[in-house]
């Protein structure tokens, strides 16, 4: 998601496309990681399975400390913040990201980082390029530097629209992002994003997945995918997930709605299987969406004691939040 954009239409499709297993050997024991069976783990090895949802601070920077702090109360292990590196936005800058490191820290949550200015990429003209976003993690990489153990650098928000030629870079583009964050010096786990407004209906992601993961010398990338209107049967939902689970590949539901411009996402079937096959997942959004999606808010104006139809779902609902699957 971005603020505010409807989604184009899509077909839910049934994607069918075979991938060899990636077996990543052990990361570094210095912070978050793939395992040797490709799930993400915290640094003592513990399984990590994140629960958690997104916070748009890039423009509701003032909220953001109240917002993560009811995050956590309402027993989220995990947020997903959104920044900007100021080619589309107002750039989230050093000082203001050391702040967000430390209250992550504070509230023993896991902060995955995304650079939100890449979204719809080669159909939105104002999309920042992915390599314009590895700059901007190069310019502030001393805030997050030392914080492997509860930070997730999410390199670009869907960094691709529909455009299928454009589309066709996304393996390389996304091979060449990795690889410049490692040479720089990151040693946090990486989370990518799938291209089609993070929805990947063409199969891009989940045919090249371990092409891209072998593009890591630390094998420590996970995939994530978007859960709108594309996902609207359980079947759907399943086939896709499996697919990753079966080869070994590390994958996320890094964002997911209970409805939206493109269709009606089947939430109960992306929470229920997410606890069934041990995937994090991660929903859309605390407070502050506009542009006609403001029935995607968890709480009404950023005040936890106003909970949504939304909020009470992911948060209390069956295989919730807070109802420990």
């Amino acid at each position: 998601m971005h603020r505010p954009r409807s989604l184009v239409s899509l077909a839910a499709l049934a994607l069918t496309i075979p991938f060899l297993a990636h077996a990543a050997p052990a990361s570094a024991e210095t912070g978050l990681h793939v395992d040797d069976q490709g799930r993400p783990a915290h640094a003592d090895g513990t399984d990590l399975i994140m629960r958690g949802v997104s916070h748009p601070h890039a423009w509701f920077a003032d909220r953001t400390p109240t917002a993560l702090a009811d995050i956590a109360g309402l027993g989220a292990n995990t947020v997903r913040i959104v920044l900007s590196s100021g080619d589309r936005w107002d750039r989230t800058d050093e000082g203001r990201l050391r702040d967000i490191v430390a209250q992550c820290a504070d509230l023993g949550l896991v902060c995955v980082l995304e650079v939100h200015d890449t979204t719809g990429y080669g159909e939105d003209a104002e999309a920042a390029t992915l390599d314009q976003a590895v700059d901007y993690w190069i310019d502030v990489r001393s805030a997050v530097q030392g914080a492997e153990d509860h930070i997730v650098v999410n390199i670009g928000n869907e960094p691709y629209g529909n455009d299928e030629v454009v589309n066709q870079g996304w393996a390389a583009d996304t091979s060449d992002a990795i690889v410049r964050l490692r040479e720089a010096g990151f040693d946090h786990m990486l989370v990518v994003d799938a291209p089609n407004w993070g929805q990947d209906w063409q199969g891009t992601m989940r045919e090249a997945a371990p092409e891209v993961a072998a593009a890591d010398p630390h094998d420590n990338t996970v995939f994530s995918i978007h859960m709108y209107g594309v996902y609207e049967q359980e079947s759907t939902v399943v086939d896709y997930l499996e697919h990753f689970t079966d080869a070994g590949v590390p994958l996320i539901i890094g964002e997911f709605g209970h409805d939206h411009s493109d269709g009606d996402p089947d939430e109960d079937a992306v929470m229920a299987h997410a606890d069934r096959l041990g995937l994090g997942y991660i929903g859309w959004s605390w407070s502050g969406n506009s542009g006609e999606v403001e029935y995607l808010d968890m709480v009404e104006d950023f005040d936890a004691d106003r909970i949504t139809e939304w909020g009470e779902r992911i948060f209390h609902g069956p295989n919730g939040i807070a109802t420990g699957g």
